[in-house]
């Protein structure tokens, strides 16, 4: 079970060492569950100095993959690795709206990250349109068809219209999709789209649902501690 927070763009380096030292304090006790947090690259360095030797990760909300050259913006995966980043989320819903990614190009990322050493979590989903349209095992199959199955490859099932609409998938619904993905590609598969601490219990005890990638209530120490919790008792 893992229970990543994608904190988006929030949180500077300042907020990020007042959030870890709290986390730390809040999970000491945990066990069975894997967390990791998703700063903004700017706050990666001081998560990773104030959670060393806990068992809490650090994770990137993107990588390159390229290891260097002329892509202004991008971070590669060696620089993430000489950071002490232990992986990166590729593919997130936004980088492919917002910034248009590709599934050739989240395929790249994911592919160059894993190679290098990093752990990936990797989303997938259908938006609101796709899902009214009986296409979401289409868009599902395309999207992972670029991913390989390996032991650091995880896979988000993210549905877009779940995420930071306050909506969220069904149980039912979330454990049809986690299923498929899993007859695609066999790895672990997280369920993210406004998960919260009400409803976290309940989605992560479903067969097929390996973990959460939790954004919005990522950001309150006390919720993303109450959703790991949840995830001990699933």
């Amino acid at each position: 079970m893992l229970i990543a927070g994608n904190w988006k763009m929030y949180k500077g380096p300042a907020e990020t060492a007042e959030f870890c030292v709290e986390l730390r304090r809040q999970l000491a006790d945990l066990e069975g569950v894997d967390v990791a947090v998703c700063p903004p690259f700017t706050s990666l360095a001081v998560a990773v100095q104030v959670l060393a030797g806990t068992d809490i990760a650090v994770a990137a909300q993107n990588v390159h993959w390229e290891p260097e050259g002329p892509f202004t913006g991008e971070v590669s995966p060696q620089m993430l690795l000489e950071l002490g980043a232990y992986g990166a989320i590729v593919g997130h819903s936004e980088r492919r709206q917002l910034f248009g990614e590709t599934d050739e190009g989240v395929g790249k990322r994911a592919r160059a990250a894993l190679d290098a050493g990093l752990s990936v979590i990797a989303c997938v989903g259908e938006t609101e349109s796709e899902r009214e349209a009986g296409e979401t095992e289409d868009v599902l199959r395309r999207q992972v068809s670029v991913l390989e199955a390996e032991d650091n490859l995880v896979v988000a099932y993210e549905p877009v219209w779940a995420i930071g609409t306050g909506k969220n998938a069904t149980p039912e619904i979330a454990q049809e999709a986690h299923a498929f993905i899993k007859g695609l590609v066999d790895v672990p598969v997280l369920y993210g789209g406004s998960v919260k601490p009400e409803n976290a219990a309940e989605l992560l005890g479903q067969a097929d649902v390996d973990g959460a990638l939790v954004g919005g209530a990522s950001l309150d120490v006390e919720s993303f501690a109450a959703i790991c919790l949840a995830a001990t008792r699933s």
